[in-house]
């Protein structure tokens, strides 16, 4: 059961409706209520994404700067030393093209998740002098803001290290070259704004991949990013790359028109699959590669992934879901479940599976013989890397986001350290925190609901983390008739109406189980989005339910 968080009711002014004085509701919902304020919301500008704008120090990327222009003109040996998640290849991509164009000397490297494990290390470090012993300097992407051991290896062999990271750090900072870091992007968007400054005559030239990796790491989509994202849509619609179009045409998609939803729910998982089970590279060179022929067999080939990695998802999903079934009545705060068989690729998908059932912050161990690697997923109002790193002596390493972080332990460690943390959060979870909340930013009559206030509502676009797509209540609907949808009849369609309005169409994904508790004629409290829908050449309106107060009778 949700609360629902009501921020404001409709009020019409002198009798009329204005949709003006509603986008003003929904934008001080947003923090936002003076005229500069909503200006740079509405209309955001490249322009203002800045190095200024986004607090990365100007000292720190000087250095890194005349860095990279002096291993270019010696001709050393550069590594891009990416991550394997969508935002790390789309960040990688960014800066090999932007340094390779220059004449760099300059080669990808994506860690191998299981063979190196996340991020920038001594594995992965010496696989690459294996391979390239003359290697000079290395520039890392989404990741390296916590690798204190592996750059000083670097610098023992004669290596210098560029950190360029979102991520949140520890309280020492490693002892790179020059880190250029703000957690006000993404990894992708830092490289972005590294590119930019090599190239400044095209800054937009990879725009598109830094809207991909933006969207697909959920960071918020407000200032900075959502300036990216906003003008980054456009041109991913627009795009020449033939990797892109061929992923786009293995998916079924339209490149005419694309919204986050899109490229978080169809795209990334694509690209993230290779990673996932086996080789990021795979994803970085159909991003990169200009060989129509070549970017249609790499779409293939994760297409074929993704499914395997759909299936291993399901059978490790299933298998920590009876876990907790089984032990439900020891669970307080946290769900912690540990086992043999999950692949380290998918840990965090089910972890972000935990949470979605349970509403608990979930953590999700793969278990090694000497290590083992975990995920964690958190909820809202629960820091998980301020958590985490209350216990950093018990890691071998930790990092990552309030919402989502990873760490490593000695396996030999994992029962005492799953005690600790259960226990730790017992006392920082409160009742209020585990509450399923539901943010309505409006009562609104359907007999309010057209054309005119979808279209008006779509200026706050792109939605997503940070900015949710505008949701709202309405009480006392009528239903007037219901039916159930999917394979699985896991979904309710319905027709409502309210008074005066006319029907509108309703879609409540998950929610098949009101099909037993609702009739004709009973009356409901709504939540939804607007949402439109078309269908053969036709265009309407419909709602999508994101939750039902059942109230019956009429």
């Amino acid at each position: 059961m949700k609360t629902w968080n009501t921020l404001g009711k409709w009020q019409m002014a002198n009798g009329k409706w204005q949709i003006e004085k509603l986008i003003d509701l929904l934008l001080a919902n947003r923090g936002i209520e003076n005229k500069k304020g909503k200006d740079h919301f509405l209309n955001p500008r490249l322009e203002n994404v800045t190095v200024e704008s986004v607090g990365i120090d100007k000292k720190q990327l000087a250095k890194a700067i005349k860095r990279i222009k002096k291993a270019i003109k010696d001709d050393e040996q550069i590594i891009v030393f990416g991550d394997y998640d969508v935002d790390g290849i789309t960040g990688a991509a960014i800066l090999w093209e932007t340094l390779h164009d220059l004449g760099a000397r300059i080669l990808p490297h994506i860690p191998h998740r299981i063979e190196e494990g996340y991020g920038l290390s001594i594995v992965g470090i010496n696989n690459i002098k294996e391979k390239l012993p003359d290697v000079k300097l290395i520039i890392t992407v989404d990741n390296g803001i916590v690798a204190h051991e592996a750059v000083d290896f670097a610098n023992a062999q004669g290596i210098d290290v560029i950190i360029t990271d979102h991520h949140v750090p520890s309280e020492d900072l490693p002892n790179a070259l020059a880190i250029v870091h703000t957690v006000k992007l993404c990894g992708a968007g830092v490289a972005y704004l590294l590119s930019k400054e090599f190239v400044k005559k095209d800054g937009d030239n990879h725009l598109e991949l830094a809207a991909l990796g933006t969207i697909a790491d959920m960071v918020p989509l407000t200032e900075a990013n959502r300036a990216i994202v906003k003008h980054g849509l456009s041109k991913i619609c627009q795009t020449k790359r033939p990797g892109l179009l061929a992923l786009f045409n293995q998916a079924g998609l339209e490149k005419n028109e694309f919204t986050p939803y899109e490229v978080g729910y169809i795209i990334a998982p694509r690209l993230n699959a290779a990673g996932r089970i086996e080789s990021g590279m795979d994803s970085l060179r159909l991003i990169c590669t200009k060989d129509p022929k070549r970017a249609k067999m790499l779409a293939e080939k994760l297409e074929l992934i993704n499914r395997e990695r759909q299936l291993v998802l399901k059978e490790a999903t299933e298998h920590a879901m009876a876990k907790i079934q089984n032990s439900e009545s020891k669970i307080k705060n946290l769900i912690f479940i540990a086992h043999e068989s999950y692949q380290p690729g998918v840990i965090g998908l089910v972890a972000g599976k935990l949470v979605e059932e349970h509403y608990l912050p979930s953590i999700v161990v793969s278990i090694g013989e000497i290590q083992s690697k975990a995920s964690a997923r958190s909820i809202s109002g629960f820091n998980m890397i301020e958590f985490l790193r209350r216990h950093t002596d018990h890691f071998v390493n930790v990092g990552g986001h309030p919402m989502a972080a990873g760490f490593s332990v000695a396996t030999e460690k994992l029962a005492d350290l799953q005690i600790l943390l259960e226990e730790s959060a017992i006392t920082l979870l409160t009742d209020e925190i585990k509450k399923r909340k539901l943010k309505i930013d409006c009562e609104l009559p359907l007999s309010n609901i057209d054309l005119s206030l979808y279209n008006a509502i779509q200026a706050l676009s792109p939605f997503g983390m940070g900015n949710p797509e505008p949701t709202f209540a309405s009480q006392k609907v009528e239903v007037e008739d219901l039916k159930l949808l999917g394979k699985e009849k896991n979904h309710l369609k319905l027709w409502l109406k309210q008074d005066d309005s006319q029907t509108f169409e309703a879609i409540a994904f998950g929610m098949g189980e009101f099909a037993e508790k609702l009739k004709a004629g009973d009356k409901i409290d709504i939540a939804y989005t607007i949402d439109e829908n078309i269908w053969n050449g036709n265009t309407k309106l419909q709602l999508k339910i994101k939750d039902i107060k059942l109230k019956h009778g009429k």
